[in-house]
């Protein structure tokens, strides 16, 4: 009987002493994580190789929000190639609507008070990404109101990229005014 008990004993001591490491592990992973949030809830870019997602993430929204959208696009770009999950994927596309729309709105206007082709452009992209964020995740709410808003506030029949060719020459008579 005293051979079962120290058996019992030493299997009993062996989890107590594997609980004791797993939480400690959970404990070590939980301050990471409240680390993670604590930057991000002030704003500052996340520094942390375990997390490089959010770390991309977060500088690319750094970008963006200094203004150099072209950069934070391409941030945001990199970050579809690594393959992030449907939710994370709708965030940047997300991001990526916001910036293009902001980009769009920061263009000037033509002499005739006309949006200029790369503001049209910048707008039926971003019209894209809010979309694709919809498809991805259709319940949300901040991509709604932008995707509606955008719509709301854009003049009927806008069509981005098409450009005129001045000067072309038809059958040797050049177009427009010599």
């Amino acid at each position: 009987m005293g051979i079962r008990i120290k058996g019992y004993n030493l299997l009993f001591g062996l989890l107590a002493i594997a609980g004791a490491i797993g939480t400690a592990y959970e404990g070590y992973q939980w301050l990471q994580q409240r680390n993670i949030n604590s930057q991000i809830q002030a704003g500052q870019l996340v520094n942390n190789e375990a997390h490089p997602f959010e770390s991309k993430f977060m500088a690319a929204y750094k970008l963006g929000e200094a203004g150099d959208h072209k950069h934070a696009l391409q941030s945001y770009t990199q970050l579809l190639e690594t393959l992030p999950t449907p939710e994370q994927q709708a965030r940047v596309q997300y991001n990526i609507g916001n910036n293009l729309m902001q980009s769009a709105m920061k263009r000037r206007l033509n002499d005739d008070g006309s949006l200029k082709d790369e503001a049209k452009y910048d707008l039926s992209q971003a019209r894209i990404a809010y979309e694709q964020a919809l498809r991805l995740q259709p319940e949300a709410r901040q991509a709604k109101f932008n995707l509606s808003l955008m719509l709301a506030l854009l003049p009927q029949g806008l069509e981005g990229g098409k450009k005129e060719q001045e000067g072309m020459e038809l059958s040797n008579i050049p177009v427009g005014l010599p």
